[in-house]
């Protein structure tokens, strides 16, 4: 029954905010899940699952700060007890492309006993523009680990389509829809389309994962340091150094290249230092 709400949890993220806004723009109920919505969700709060879960007839399930974090994959669990219980009956899952623990947590959805998609993404191209990252290329720098390892990079505006698709659309459910962009590049790549986009150049600074970790624990403190550095050996491997066709197979369409992304952050502010 489409009268019945969707829950987006995770709202206020990078791809919840995309999500729920693509849904109201088609006339469907939303329940926006944050901390501060008028149906509050808090990943910390058990007892706010119930109530923003109830009355919903599905919800797109996205965990902050990553599926990596101690007791994320557990919290996700009862999550999915919850909302079996309360008689939810779709979940769609963000996971994290290569990522151990992301992949424990498509299990937990899969034996949930509730018909599930779940959207297994490669790195994000708004981390650039509106994530950790914009900052350094305000700065002319990109400073990241991996040296020349390759990566699919996806803009999360076709994640977030693929998300509505999943929600709205049949034949989605108990699908895995692996998304990436059209091509692998480097950092370095990255590095120069965004120069191209920005007129100014942007140079890649090849990092270590200790410098990696020492810078992330000044922002963040030793804990989520670890996790993130973690995250970054683990993916930035190679591992992931090939693309996917998760966006064509949900969307019948290619997805969007990085140089896109790029000249339509630019031309929208995203790179100029009152964005």
């Amino acid at each position: 029954m489409q009268d019945r709400e969707i829950l987006v949890i995770g709202a206020t993220g990078k791809t919840g905010r995309r999500v729920a806004n693509r849904l109201e723009a088609r006339g469907l109920p939303v329940r926006r899940g944050s901390r501060s919505s008028a149906t509050p969700f808090d990943w910390d709060a058990p007892e706010t699952w119930a109530p923003a879960l109830r009355g919903a007839r599905a919800a797109y399930v996205t965990y902050f700060p990553d599926l990596a974090f101690p007791g994320a994959v557990e919290k996700l669990e009862s999550l999915c007890e919850t909302a079996r219980d309360v008689g939810v009956e779709h979940l769609a899952l963000l996971s994290g492309r290569g990522e151990h623990h992301a992949r424990l947590g498509e299990e937990v959805v899969r034996k949930s006993g509730i018909d599930f998609t779940i959207v297994r993404a490669a790195w994000f191209a708004q981390n650039f523009s509106e994530g950790y990252l914009r900052d350094p290329v305000l700065s002319g720098v990109l400073p990241m680990p991996g040296g020349n390892v390759a990566e699919p990079i996806i803009d999360i505006d076709d994640i977030a389509e693929v998300v509505v698709a999943a929600l709205t659309e049949d034949g989605h459910k108990g699908e895995l829809d692996e998304v990436t962009g059209p091509r692998l590049m480097t950092f370095a790549d990255m590095a120069g389309e965004l120069s191209r986009a920005t007129g100014r150049e942007i140079r890649h600074i090849p990092f270590s994962f200790e410098a990696f970790h020492e810078a992330v624990a000044q922002a963040g403190g030793t804990f989520v340091a670890d996790v993130f550095t973690a995250i970054a050996r683990e993916t930035l491997d190679g591992r992931n150094a090939h693309t996917a066709d998760g966006v064509m197979r949900a969307l019948g369409r290619a997805p969007r290249d990085f140089a896109d992304f790029a000249r339509a952050a630019a031309r929208t502010g995203a790179w100029t230092s009152a964005a």
